[in-house]
């Protein structure tokens, strides 16, 4: 679409009766069974930050690992940016993420469970698959033959309770959290956005997981299509896997976010088609909210200029 028509682009969303309790039925399950946050000093060789290797329970108390870096010489509680990770990565090491600890924040980086086999950044957090149904290569359809059994309904779950661990640290302003990441990282920030009390800001860079109807039928790219793919094997499935689909959709989690937010769109992304993007955007719940448009931009979005978008637009609702 051209810009003219995305900024106009809001479709009927696609939204289950019982969203609303499936999700707070879930949280409530993994909450009763959470068992408390570990923090093992790392020792990273940052002189600049300190780095803790942690452990905090997610989907069904199931542990799952991230890292928490903190400004040196710093004291009080900082503010922090609970940072999500990009599809088939994990958490990496603690060096790849210093932008936001030299910003003066504490940075909570949440590993993906089951994934960081893509090439680019290992994850050390495993997925108890519940279930050994037929699948597309990748994520997107596992366990998609039912919202209970879907794989983001972990990960997201996880997600939330990353936001819980950290309002629990002692060195973490739990009135100034920030949820942050790209792709399917800026989609799993909306997600724990919708499903978070009291979040201060929201950064969500060319965002995956949003609409998903439209995206499986506008973009052969992956990863969208491996629901094309799924779908073309299980040819009567094809309801069954949308309907599972709407309880994971950035366009519904998004109604229910209140934070200010700061999105990004690219309008030649492949991956990430920008309607799909607009979509959760306009149905953003919050009135505080905008949009930086990267017009001759790929999937890598604005990159470094976009991080600078970010770090103004923190100061600026931060303060």
């Amino acid at each position: 679409m051209p810009l003219p028509e995305l900024l106009a682009y809001r479709p009927d969303p696609s939204e289950p009766e019982d969203f609303d309790a499936f999700w707070r039925r879930t949280l409530d399950e993994a909450r009763a069974a959470a068992a408390p946050t570990r923090y093992e000093p790392y020792d990273s060789g940052l002189r600049t930050v300190e780095v803790f290797d942690m452990t905090f329970s997610g989907f069904a108390g199931q542990p799952v690992r991230g890292w928490l870096l903190l400004p040196r010489h710093t004291q009080g509680r900082l503010p922090c940016v609970v940072q999500y990770i990009g599809y088939n990565g994990g958490r990496g090491l603690p060096h790849e993420y210093l932008t936001w600890s030299a910003a003066g924040y504490a940075h909570l980086v949440m590993d993906n469970r089951g994934q960081g086999s893509g090439g680019f950044a290992h994850a050390e957090t495993s997925d108890p698959d519940p279930l050994g149904d037929p699948f597309t290569p990748g994520y997107l359809t596992r366990g998609v033959a039912s919202p209970e059994t879907y794989y983001y309904r972990r990960l997201f779950t996880d997600a939330a309770r990353a936001v819980d661990a950290a309002r629990e640290h002692p060195r973490i302003d739990p009135e100034r959290l920030v949820l942050h990441g790209g792709s399917q990282g800026g989609g799993i920030a909306i997600a724990a956005a919708g499903l978070s009390e009291d979040i201060t800001a929201v950064t969500a860079d060319v965002p995956f997981l949003c609409h998903f109807r439209r995206a499986v039928q506008i973009t052969d790219g992956s990863p969208y299509k491996e629901i094309a793919t799924y779908c073309r094997s299980h040819r009567l499935s094809e309801e069954r896997v949308f309907s599972t689909l709407d309880y994971f959709d950035g366009v519904n989690l998004a109604a229910r976010a209140t934070a200010p937010v700061l999105f990004s769109a690219a309008l030649m992304d492949p991956v990430c088609p920008p309607s799909t993007v607009f979509a959760a955007y306009h149905r953003w719940a919050g009135d505080d909210k905008e949009i930086k448009v990267w017009k001759f931009n790929g999937h890598e979005g604005g990159g470094a200029h976009q991080t600078a978008e970010q770090i103004r637009f923190l100061d600026k609702t931060l303060i």
